[in-house]
């Protein structure tokens, strides 16, 4: 096992984890209602900012994968490198993710007559709900390693990484479903 690169302090670490999560959901959810920046030229098409979303959450898949893989043959280390790749992803998929939705217009799916709506329907709302729900419990499940508690930790990781990684999965899916519904803007 690894040396724990954090010292225990779970008071904290919990006010700090629900501020943090709680903080980034509802701020998700203003920015998503709030489109002042709507049709602001930038030089190039938003939508690029959708791309690299789903670019983001299929590495992040890939490392997660990886992830499961370096653990499950006990190589600690890899598999910690490959996680905190994975947050600093997640991380940079949440600035551009935002980027995206203050920049770019609401895009309809085809509607209910396209025979993929409900399965579109579906994902998304179930790649939203966990998406909102997985933050805690990832960064929960990154402090009970870091702390080096790693039988908490493998507690947490056994519902923490499916979930996370199906959000990675379901990221990319909504954004090949809707890609073709965007009004290019220049």
């Amino acid at each position: 096992m690894l040396i724990p690169s954090l010292q225990k302090n779970d008071k904290k670490a919990n006010l700090l984890i629900w501020i943090v999560s709680v903080f980034i959901a509802v701020a998700v959810a203003f920015l998503n209602q709030v489109k002042f920046l709507t049709g602001l030229d930038l030089g190039f098409n938003v939508h690029l900012l959708a791309l690299t979303n789903a670019v983001i959450n299929g590495t992040v898949s890939i490392l997660l994968v990886w992830a499961l893989i370096a653990v499950k043959n006990k190589n600690y280390i890899l598999h910690k490198k490959l996680m905190l790749a994975a947050i600093i992803l997640s991380c940079l998929f949440l600035v551009s993710y935002i980027g995206h939705h203050l920049l770019a217009s609401e895009t309809k799916y085809g509607g209910p007559h396209d025979a993929k709506f409900f399965i579109y329907l579906f994902i998304l709302i179930t790649h939203i709900f966990l998406a909102t729900v997985i933050l805690p419990f990832i960064l929960f499940t990154a402090y009970r390693a870091l702390t080096g508690e790693y039988d908490k930790h493998k507690k947490l990781a056994k519902y923490t990484w499916p979930l996370w990684l199906y959000v990675s999965i379901t990221g990319v899916l909504v954004y090949w479903l809707i890609s073709p519904y965007y009004i290019p803007h220049l």
